[in-house]
């Protein structure tokens, strides 16, 4: 590698430069004035790529294109599917930003733009470490695809549809996925794990009509009374989820998993002060990093019912409502999960009340086993960039695709985040720092080298 880590310490400024061009173009997915903006920055990231002899183009779809380039075939090789957006967010509130969003300013040692580094500077890296193996070698050692999108802020619809229909064009042994943090500064993560999601809206209706609280409160059940009564009797004080089922596929952390959390340079009281409470309570018997990670919740989202203006009104509301989540770990079924839910909603609905259960939204768990062939390769890439090993983490957040890509593609997602959690994303000032780009490069052009040491079959 000493050729390959010789070309990115010469190219570094320009690795730079072209990343503030990229940053420069508004790619803002949400607003349709930006149209012309993000079919721009599809074009130049395929170009990019069509200049390391990839086979590169641009999809259009029913919204903004997608981008899919792939290196020449080499064939019995490790073939590696790398995932990324060229789309930003919105740069509201404008007023906010020391700096112009989309004029790249360099402070403090980091790069200041909107989408420095969600997503933009994060699947750069990925193309220059291509790019470094072309240069010097004059080929990669595995085969690289590349599927770039221009939907992920506003729900990637496009893309499943074309996952649906290209599976086969996008087969692959693991799916490389750059767009998240490291653990903390100069703790770099390999995260290995997500949770899933399913998403309801609760509807409860009563009376025909809003009735006087005065003149039939007492006879008639409340739907706003009942939906507190309903939501509080899906969880218990100790932080248990009460449907039927609920727990019955859950994997278990490991005495592995929790040594290696425990081991995590996590101040606790810190993270409460960040957010601004003082404690908190969750499913007892976990730590507050386990019950984020690795155990599975239920959360109301919103609530609503009877009068909201100014002053009082006695009323006695007519419906009721509420917008709740679960948030699900590996092996448990949403199918499962919703058909529990509506029986211990049938159990739980006083008489007077009507519910309806609407499915919105979800995706299973996801889960790499950590010894997992290209999970130690990871690590070594990153150790060899990084100057020390990474942390194995889980995040409590989901990313359907990454569910796609196991359930489609039958593929292992590596989840190799160079940003940090005060890149501001989706906020102003976004940032990443220089120092995580080239770190994150070096890491990329290493992967590619480890990834092919991996015997297939």
């Amino acid at each position: 590698m000493t050729a390959i880590d010789q070309y990115l310490e010469e190219n570094a400024l320009d690795f730079e430069d072209e990343l503030c061009q990229f940053l420069r173009i508004p790619s803002v997915s949400a607003d349709p004035k930006c149209k012309a903006d993000v079919i721009q920055a599809a074009k130049w990231i395929a170009e990019q790529l069509e200049r390391l002899n990839f086979s590169s183009e641009v999809i259009p779809t029913d919204g903004h294109p997608l981008v899919f380039a792939q290196s020449p075939l080499i064939p019995g090789a490790t073939t590696v599917l790398v995932y990324g957006h060229y789309d930003v967010q919105p740069v509201d509130p404008l007023d906010k930003w020391i700096t112009p969003p989309f004029d790249p300013s360099h402070r403090n040692g980091n790069l200041f733009a909107r989408g420095a580094s969600d997503d933009k500077g994060q699947v750069f890296t990925h193309v220059k470490g291509a790019e470094a193996w072309v240069k010097t070698a004059g080929k990669l050692p595995i085969n690289l695809k590349f599927l770039i999108e221009g939907e992920e802020e506003v729900g990637s619809h496009a893309l499943g549809k074309f996952l649906e229909k290209h599976s086969a064009r996008l087969a692959c042994d693991c799916a490389v996925i750059s767009d998240g943090n490291q653990f903390a500064p100069g703790v770099p993560a390999i995260c290995y794990g997500l949770r899933g999601i399913m998403c309801y809206e609760l509807r409860l209706t009563g009376p025909n009509r809003d009735l006087h609280s005065g003149s039939f409160g007492g006879a008639v059940t409340n739907p706003a009374n009942a939906l507190t009564q309903i939501l509080a009797g899906l969880i218990d004080g100790q932080g248990r989820v009460q449907i039927p089922g609920f727990y019955d596929d859950v994997v278990p952390l490991t005495d592995r998993e929790r040594n290696e959390f425990a081991a995590l340079p996590f101040d606790e009281p810190g993270f409460f002060r960040q957010i601004g409470v003082d404690a908190a309570m969750g499913e007892q018997g976990y730590t507050s990093l386990e019950r984020r990670w690795a155990r599975p919740t239920f959360d109301i989202c919103g609530m609503w019912s009877g009068y909201q203006g100014e002053g009082a009104k006695t009323v006695l509301p007519s419906t009721s409502g509420a917008k709740i989540s679960f948030r699900l770990v590996p092996n448990q079924d949403p199918a499962k999960v919703t058909a529990g839910l509506k029986q211990k909603l049938s159990q739980l609905c006083p008489p007077g009340i009507r519910f309806e259960l609407i499915d919105a939204h979800g995706s299973s768990a996801v889960m790499v086993p950590l010894d997992s062939p290209y999970i130690e390769a990871a690590a070594r890439a990153i150790e060899h960039a990084f100057g020390r090993r990474p942390v194995f983490t889980r995040e409590g957040g989901s990313i359907p695709i990454v569910a796609d890509f196991s359930n489609k593609l039958k593929a292992e997602t590596l989840l190799l985040g160079w940003g940090q959690d005060d890149d501001n994303a989706h906020s102003p000032n976004e940032k990443f720092a220089l120092a995580d780009f080239h770190r994150g490069i070096k890491a990329s052009a290493r992967l590619w080298e480890e990834l092919s040491k991996i015997k297939k079959g």
